[in-house]
């Protein structure tokens, strides 16, 4: 179950950071309000994932899931640029994330 509640709570790491540039600075209020949702329930599923696996490993993972998703969305928006490049290093870092699920 722990895994199961950090993987959403990364989910909602990109949900939160996407929702903190589009906030513009929180002068818009629905971006505003996504962001500090989705932060509370990000960071309340970290904790709860904490309890049972290690904190490097929990961490890692939520962040690593956190950024490779928000990179994965600015690029199929259009608002950031698709490169072989950029998809080698987000396969590296998913490739860490699944090192560390496996060998916990």
């Amino acid at each position: 179950m722990s895994w199961f509640i950090l993987v959403l709570s990364g989910i909602l790491e990109a949900v939160w950071a996407t929702a903190l540039g589009k906030s513009e600075g929180f002068s818009k209020l629905g971006p505003s309000v996504v962001f500090v949702s989705a932060l509370v329930a990000s960071m309340a599923g970290l904790a709860y994932a904490m309890k049972d696996l290690p904190i490097g490993t929990a961490y890692a993972v939520w962040v690593g899931i956190g950024a490779v998703l928000t990179v994965v969305y600015a690029m199929a928006t259009g608002e950031e640029l698709i490169s072989v490049m950029k998809i080698v290093f987000l396969l590296m870092i998913i490739g860490g994330v699944l090192g560390l699920k496996l060998s916990h």
